[in-house]
C-alpha cells in the first residue's frame, strides 16, 4: 500500500504553514533564558519582563538587525516557550533503537556557521553529546535541564 493511498488532500489547501513554537520544560525559567540567549541567540519577546521566579517566557530569534519577528501565518523559526516544570514533567528527547537506545533530539536548528557555533558551545561549557557529518556537519547538545537539541549546517 502506498503511503499516500487513502489520504487524499485537496491540493489548493494549506492546512499547515509552519511551526510557531516549541514548548520547553525547564527547572528555572530565568536561568534558562540566560542560557538560550548566550548559546543560541534567542531573545525574550518584547512584552516579557525577565525576572527571577518567572514561570513562563517566550523566546524568539531576532533578525540580522536585532528585530524580533511579528507573529504570523508563516513562521520560519519557531519561538521557544519556556515553562517551569518539575522533574516528572519530562524533557524534550526520546530514545531510538537504531541509535543503540541513546537519547535523541526532538528538534534540529539550522545554521550557516556551525564551526563558530561549536566554538561558542565549547567556550560556554555546553553539554555536547555528539558531532557528526552526514549530509552536513551536525552537533547534538543538551541544555542544562537535559532537553536535547541538534544543530545542522546544510
Amino acid at each position: 500500500m502506498n503511503a499516500n493511498e487513502g489520504n487524499e488532500v485537496e491540493e489548493s489547501l494549506e492546512d499547515i504553514t509552519g511551526i510557531t513554537c516549541i514548548y520547553v520544560p525547564v527547572n528555572d525559567v530565568y536561568e534558562s533564558i540566560q542560557w538560550y540567549q548566550k548559546n543560541l541567540g534567542y531573545q525574550p519577546a518584547n512584552n516579557d519582563l525577565v525576572e527571577p521566579g518567572m514561570k513562563m517566557a517566550v523566546l524568539n530569534l531576532p533578525d540580522r538587525n536585532g528585530n524580533l519577528p511579528s507573529p504570523g501565518l508563516r513562521q520560519v523559526v519557531p519561538a521557544l516557550f519556556l515553562h517551569q516544570s518539575d522533574e516528572e514533567g519530562g524533557r524534550l528527547r526520546f530514545s531510538w533503537s537504531l541509535d543503540n537506545g541513546k537519547p535523541h533530539a526532538m528538534a534540529c536548528f539550522i545554521t550557516p556557521r556551525i564551526q563558530e557555533l561549536s566554538k561558542r558551545f565549547k567556550e560556554n561549557g555546553v553539554n555536547i553529546l555528539g558531532e557528526r557529518v552526514t549530509s552536513g556537519p551536525n552537533i547534538t547538545f543538551a541544555d542544562p535541564d537535559g532537553n536535547i537539541w541538534e544543530v545542522w549546517q546544510p
